[in-house]
């Protein structure tokens, strides 16, 4: 299958669906976008990310989507990739990008809730929508369009190219047994998570992954998340906190993205940006698939090599996880007009979501663990 036919038809490995995922609109634009017979002199585009050099797993989305870029452009787009710090700083990436400093950027949209509050919903919220809803809510629920209307205001298109899957609830160095043992603990867990534990009488800590470990042994903070069994096993976090909770409530599906700068974006031929709107939409669904098989893996290795036991939060800390997540994101979702609306649709994208969920893959997962020992406890 040629590069063009790639584009038309969709079909490809794990990106298929994704592929499939588009709307009318673009399946006609793709219908008539047509590829150059020869490449032309290649252009060179910088992609600025959020992550630390050869940072597995994250890293790997933005290495992923910038070489998919390519191929399917005939080289005519070169997208060079510069880890935190390399040309700017993680954080400034949205800045450099919006500016016209760097041409793309590869992070999480939360990290620009400083920006816009309604960037928030279009990574994770406390209790939202999982990896598969937050992408089906994007294409077919009008996510996508009201992401494009916030980026805009900041000279920016940008599109979904990765996602963690569901995090979880993180490493503790005590027993969680009620809503009690919250109050006065010192937790590394940043944006509104942490907004929401605050209310259960816990005080936040933001530090770097790179600082956890030192962090939880010294004793300056009691509990830390950070992604899920494959990022954590590598950060060796259980030979500090051997008390591992899961699932986490605040990212259930962590959805990461690449925008581009609007002033690049509408140089660029119909045919390179729907190379681009494709090879972000493979990176997605290659990252689900990543996360899926390498968190299985490691989880295994945690259990077994290292005889960590997953635990679940008590009831009655999962009701005040639940009450104090709703607060907290209305509060968010009403704090301008624009966010509304985006509250308004991803609050609706997750009421279907749940019902669904309640007569298919909840039920599916009950039953098919019954008389094991996975779950936990």
């Amino acid at each position: 299958m040629d590069r063009r036919t790639f584009l038309k038809t969709g079909a490809v490995g794990a990106g298929a669906a994704a592929l499939a995922a588009c709307s009318e609109g673009e399946q006609a634009a793709a219908a008539g976008a047509d590829a150059p017979s020869r490449p032309r002199q290649a252009r060179r585009l910088s992609m600025v990310t959020t992550w630390p050099p050869n940072f597995p797993g994250l890293g790997d989305m933005a290495l992923r989507t910038a070489q998919m870029i390519g191929e399917l452009t005939q080289g005519s787009l070169d997208v060079r990739v510069y880890a935190d710090g390399e040309l700017v700083p993680a954080l400034e990436s949205f800045d450099a990008v919006s500016t016209g400093a760097a041409d793309m950027y590869h992070g999480a949209e939360y990290y620009w809730q400083g920006k816009a509050k309604g960037f928030s919903f279009f990574t994770a919220v406390p209790m939202g929508l999982t990896a598969n809803e937050m992408f089906a809510w994007h294409h077919f629920g009008g996510g996508k369009e009201l992401h494009q209307e916030l980026s805009a205001q900041f000279n920016i298109i940008a599109f979904p190219a990765g996602n963690t899957t569901h995090q979880m609830g993180g490493w503790f160095k005590k027993e969680i047994n009620s809503l009690e043992d919250f109050r006065g603990l010192r937790m590394r867990i940043p944006g509104l998570g942490g907004d929401v534990i605050q209310q259960l009488g816990a005080t936040t800590v933001t530090l770097p992954g790179g600082e956890i470990f030192q962090s939880l042994q010294s004793g300056a903070i009691d509990a830390s998340e950070w992604v899920g069994p494959w990022n954590d096993l590598a950060f060796g976090l259980y030979r500090v906190a051997p008390y591992y909770y899961g699932p986490g409530f605040h990212e259930p599906g962590s959805g990461l993205h690449c925008g581009v700068n609007l002033d690049v974006w509408n140089s660029l031929t119909e045919f390179e940006q729907l190379a681009i709107q494709r090879a972000c939409d493979w990176a997605t669904h290659m990252s689900i698939a990543e996360y899926s098989h390498q968190n299985a893996a490691a989880l295994q290795t945690l259990a077994n090599e290292h005889g960590v036991t997953v635990r679940s939060f008590p009831d009655d800390v999962w009701a005040r996880l639940e009450e104090a997540s709703m607060d907290v994101v209305s509060t968010i979702g009403n704090s301008d007009p624009l966010t509304k609306r985006i509250y308004d649709s991803y609050m609706a994208a997750r009421e279907r979501s749940m019902l669904w969920a309640s007569v298919s893959d909840g039920p599916y997962l009950r039953f098919r663990r019954q008389g094991g020992d996975a779950a936990p406890q």
